[in-house]
């Protein structure tokens, strides 16, 4: 078998055959259950009905709460005044009021409140058109079905994880105090709203009278063009056992907030901020949000929100954070209205949400700005970090076998202390590893004393997807290395030698249930495998992501010193997998600068022009798809898309831009942004993995010294045959079990 680049074709008649046989064998319950249904379709607005009836506060299907905002548009011959609206039975006609969409048309729209648990119909009623108005004329009627959850969840994400801790009581407020002792099991607490502003001396600080602007506020221009007070309305509450945060600017003497009077400085976008980390993200409902108080965000005019469960080092669960992400949209569009547009913005394990959200969800996000950016956390980051703790535990049982070089060729890494660093990230796969402080001792899992304890690591996080082992009681893991040719390329290359090679690859080993190194190598549960390319856990790339513009910045952080998690090649995975779902990634623009020049901030000279961009690029794909629905939504990215938001690279000091036609990946061509910001790899690409790392278990063919890339003495092929007795990584052909997605907003 000889190593090569693996084509776009993934998802052939072989790998489908290949994916219905593993959903038959696999055993795991979660195949057969719900989550390979998608959720009922959203249903847009029909401009040629004579009718038409939508809401606009969140999917039908995903009401968190008894409310929803509705509106309906009768055709110009029908008078709003004769719609009738009727929800579930009960006449909901006077909660609507007239009102004028942006072309001018006359519509209605209203809170609808007191929605039953379930299902309920709305539907809207006209008489027929002006010609039909004679007695007995049949009327004309819109109908959607509105499915209602309570407001602490769960609506897709599956049942609620056990233990779980509430932080209602740490939670701090703006302006002082907290958020007190929670009101229930669910870790519910009463909503705050409090008012800040931002000094002239540039400092937030609260506001003593919330009728008044403080003589000391400054005043801001927003995006818009307004000119306003630099005061704040700051919204602090809890839906889906999440704490949320809402903030826009809002002056004093202004009518209270409702769906239909916004604040003058508000310009109609509302940013929607994720938060880092991984692991510890467990059984915590977390004590911050990513924050909202964000000044290069707020003086623009842009609403900002986000909520505990949206930074990933208080959950690391992608469908929860996106059904918390959903819940919060929700809350603020029954108190501000829709937003015109929402963007996603999250660096790290921000990142993580925003891609996933952005494709398993679409609608939710109409853009992304991400940094220090990885597609996935269980398949970008995980074996990555476990190939690296594995690498690492070699070096330290086997002394001297490789040298440091060897073992930085070996990695891939861009500096030999990154390895090290990268095996300490292997903690969220460790059940005892990271378990948060406010976790009792109690409960938690120890593989002596409490081996049925909750585990801190993430497949158990992810149980809803990947369900359980019935034979072990055991999260199924997706996780694998059987096969894997370690240091294949090193080899290839000169660095080590077939003895090398075979040592380590003999060596190696994997990682057990509980995430400790073992002989063996780890071998992925079929279903579980089958799960994570099917419900998108595994980022697909091919849903709404393939839609919607995606702005990748990253502060570069390769060569750091003591290495980093936050490698550049990773923004390269993304692309690739764009690629192999759509044969495009035209929606997708690299920018990377130095480390330390300001970084992922709104307030940053790239990062805060990218965000202004990006709002540009999101408003001219909206606006393009109006006037043209029927063109493919692609082609109006591409026609959208501004010409600063091109592949482009900060380089030297003062640092000057330079635009690239593509960056591409390797140094030492004389292009100023590969020289400059040098992309390295990692252990599963130097074993000759395709750069997407869209394979959680490789294809496996026999040892053939034949057809193998490197010359071996006889001697040498009769060892490998017995190292690589499962076989080896047949990287040019989709892994096993690899597959598409079932589909977008699943149920769990």
């Amino acid at each position: 078998m000889r190593a090569g680049p693996r084509g776009r074709a993934l998802l052939g008649a072989a790998a489908a055959a290949t994916a219905t046989v593993l959903l038959t064998v696999s055993g795991a319950p979660l195949l057969a259950g719900p989550w390979a249904r998608p959720a009922a379709p959203e249903s847009p607005r029909d401009a040629d009905a004579p009718l038409s009836l939508e809401v606009l506060s969140s999917r039908p299907d995903t009401v968190m709460g008894d409310t929803v905002l509705v509106r309906v548009v009768p055709s110009p011959s029908v008078p709003a005044a004769d719609v009738r609206l009727d929800a579930g039975g009960a006449d909901a006609t006077p909660a609507l009021r007239t009102v004028r969409l942006a072309d001018g048309a006359p519509a209605l729209e209203g809170l609808v409140s007191g929605l039953p648990r379930g299902e309920t119909v709305l539907t809207a009623r006209a008489p027929g058109d002006a010609g039909s108005a004679r007695e007995g004329a049949a009327p004309v009627t819109a109908r959607v079905t509105v499915t209602a959850h309570p407001l602490t969840g769960p609506v897709f994400s599956g049942p609620h994880q056990e233990p779980f801790v509430c932080d209602t009581e740490r939670f701090e407020l703006h302006g002082g105090g907290t958020l007190g002792p929670p009101l229930d099991p669910d870790c519910s607490a009463p909503t705050v709203v409090r008012h800040m502003y931002r000094t002239a001396e540039g400092a937030w600080a609260p506001m003593a009278d919330p009728d008044r602007v403080p003589d000391d506020a400054a005043r801001t221009t927003t995006s818009t063009g307004h000119r306003v007070p630099y005061t704040v309305r700051v919204e602090t509450g809890t839906v889906n056992r999440s704490v949320y945060e809402t903030a826009l600017l809002y002056t004093p003497g202004g009518p209270d907030p409702d769906p239909w009077q916004p604040p003058r400085g508000w310009n109609r976008r509302l940013v929607y901020t994720f938060g880092g980390g991984c692991a510890g993200g467990w059984y915590v409902q977390g004590a911050r949000t990513a924050g909202v108080l964000d000044h290069g965000m707020l003086s623009q005019g842009y609403a900002v929100a986000s909520a505990s469960l949206n930074v990933f080092g208080n959950n690391c669960n992608d469908l929860l954070a996106a059904e918390t992400a959903a819940a919060v949209v929700q809350r603020f569009s029954l108190t501000h209205g829709a937003p015109d547009l929402t963007l996603g913005w999250g660096s790290s394990g921000g990142a993580y949400q925003a891609h996933q959200i952005g494709d398993n969800q679409p609608g939710l996000l109409d853009g992304l700005l991400v940094s220090h950016s990885f597609p996935d956390v269980a398949f970008s980051v995980v074996p990555t970090a476990t190939d690296a703790l594995l690498l690492h535990e070699y070096a330290r049982e086997h002394p001297g076998a490789l040298s440091r070089e060897e073992q930085r060729a070996v990695s891939g890494f861009g500096r030999w202390d990154a390895i090290g660093k990268l095996a300490g990230e292997a903690d969220r796969v460790d059940p005892a590893g990271v378990c948060p402080d406010r976790m009792p001792e109690r409960v938690r899992h120890h593989p002596e004393t409490n081996p049925g304890g909750a585990r801190c690591e993430l497949y158990a996080h992810t149980g809803n997807v990947y369900g359980t082992d019935p034979a072990t009681g055991l999260p199924r893991r997706p996780l694998d290395n059987v096969g894997v040719q370690y240091g294949l390329g090193a080899l290839l290359d000169g660095t080590i030698d077939a003895d090398q090679f075979l040592h380590l690859n003999e060596h190696v080993g994997g990682l057990d249930a509980d995430g400790r190194v073992v002989d063996g190598r780890t071998e992925a549960d079929p279903g579980a495998t089958v799960a994570a390319y099917r419900t998108g856990r595994l980022l697909n790339g091919g849903g709404g992501l393939a839609d919607i513009p995606v702005v990748d910045h990253r502060a570069y952080e390769d060569d750091v010193p003591g290495g980093s998690i936050h490698m550049r090649f990773h923004s390269f995975s993304l692309r690739e997998r764009l690629l192999a779902a759509n044969g495009t990634a035209d929606n997708h623009v690299m920018l990377v600068e130095r480390g330390g020049r300001g970084g992922f901030s709104s307030s940053a000279p790239v990062a805060g022009r990218a965000l202004a961009e990006l709002d540009a690029w999101a408003s001219g794909v909206r606006e393009r798809a109006a006037a043209d629905p029927a063109r493919p939504a692609i082609d109006h990215v591409r026609a959208a898309r501004p010409e600063w938001l091109a592949d482009s690279c900060w380089v030297g000091d003062p640092a000057r831009r330079v635009v690239a036609e593509q960056l591409p990946l390797t140094a030492g061509r004389g292009d100023v942004c590969a020289d400059a910001y040098p992309v390295h790899a990692s252990p599963r690409l130097v074993a000759g993995a395709p750069l997407a790392l869209d394979v959680v278990a490789c294809r496996l063919v026999p040892f053939d010294a034949a057809e193998h890339p490197a010359d071996l003495t006889p001697g040498q092929a009769e060892r490998a045959a017995r190292v690589f007795a499962d076989g080896v990584c047949d990287w040019s052909a989709p892994g096993r079990g690899q597959q598409g997605l079932a589909g977008t907003w699943l149920r769990f």
